[in-house]
């Protein structure tokens, strides 16, 4: 693992934005701050959890890994435990509709060192749905006791979940899920804003979110379009959820973690240098995890293509990193693009859908 100290002027700033979060503590687990990293199938990898936690996440989630894979010793599926020793508050996140096939690959995944089990029952895409997984969890409540006491019976880490309000706006049954989660002794809920119909369509339901958190027995957290650090500092302060994580903001603005606690009229801004060492650092992450070159080259061709969201000519920019060939080429050309930049080039019209396609 690289050094893991930013040039001293970026450090600067995340060090001093670091200091000022608050932490807090769900259950029997604590986090550096209530802002946590939501768990994206095929992003929430190490590399990537391990810089948001550079970048000031209070904790993370993996990317949702399945039962069967770790059951049939798939590789894969295995290297998707692996954490970086560095990594400080994980959860590991399971999928999976048989009991008794989470509570064997619970076991295994433990003895990777995560912090918590989590087990995906928000996940409203087909493939996994289909199966009994994901946000399908939520469709029979009377199997949720035994799924539950069986899972948790294996482990010895803390188990918890993070689910959607319901299957539909009919069915909106958040609350039923949540007593049943803590009569079998679940740490805490997540609970994304949106029914598993809507997808990622229309709006999280605030509302209703802080509604739970106020009767919720237990501690819960409030996920769903808090994509800018004004959404989230805004909703940080008027909240009743004891933590709120962040999933797609974060993969267009990697300093969100952080910028949600500049005060007002504070002149702390992230340059495009800033970005540029942000995605060179993600890049030697990269390089202890990723299984070969080519896995490796995709992975930093989506991330930059994020991060890069909003400043100016980034089109052509991304155009130029699609068609890149080696991963030399692609820094060269990260390297073009961003160290002209000021953060006040940045900016992203959010009225636009993002990645409203699924992604766990």
């Amino acid at each position: 693992m690289s050094n893991r100290a930013f040039s001293p002027k970026l450090q600067e700033k995340v060090d001093l934005l670091k200091a000022r979060r608050p932490g807090v503590k769900l259950g029997e687990i604590s986090f550096d701050s209530p802002l946590l990293l939501a768990p994206m199938s095929a992003i929430c990898n190490a590399p990537y959890r391990l810089l948001m936690e550079d970048l000031g996440a209070g904790g993370t989630v993996s990317e949702l890994i399945s039962c069967h894979g770790i059951n049939y010793g798939n590789d894969r599926t295995r290297h998707m435990l692996k954490l970086f020793k560095e990594e400080k508050n994980i959860g590991l996140q399971l999928f999976g509709e048989d009991a008794e096939a989470m509570a064997k690959a619970a076991k295994v995944a433990q003895d990777f060192g995560p912090k918590f089990i989590d087990i995906n029952m928000g996940c409203p895409v087909r493939k996994v749905v289909t199966k009994g997984g994901g946000s399908a969890l939520l469709k029979d409540t009377k199997k949720l006791g035994h799924f539950f006491k069986t899972i948790k019976s294996a482990l010895d880490i803390p188990l918890t979940i993070k689910i959607r309000t319901g299957w539909d706006s009919d069915s909106i049954n958040a609350p039923e899920v949540i007593k049943i989660a803590k009569g079998e002794g679940v740490e805490f809920v997540a609970v994304h804003g949106r029914t598993r119909t809507q997808q990622y369509q229309g709006q999280a339901n605030w509302d209703l979110l802080e509604s739970l958190a106020m009767t919720s027995p237990l501690p819960l957290i409030g996920n769903g379009d808090l994509h800018t650090s004004l959404l989230t500092k805004t909703r940080l302060k008027v909240t009743a959820c004891q933590a709120l994580m962040l999933g797609r903001g974060p993969l267009r603005d990697p300093f969100i973690f952080l910028s949600s606690f500049i005060n007002e009229g504070e002149n702390i801004n992230f340059s495009g240098n800033d970005y540029l060492e942000v995605i060179e650092r993600l890049y030697n992450y990269q390089q202890d995890y990723a299984l070969n070159d080519r896995i490796m080259l995709t992975q930093m061709k989506k991330f930059i293509v994020w991060m890069s969201a909003g400043f100016p000519g980034v089109a052509k920019f991304r155009g130029e990193i699609f068609s890149s060939k080696t991963l030399d080429e692609i820094l060269e050309k990260c390297v073009l693009f961003f160290k002209p930049f000021n953060e006040m080039d940045k900016d992203i019209d959010h009225s636009q859908a993002f990645m409203a396609g699924g992604h766990g």
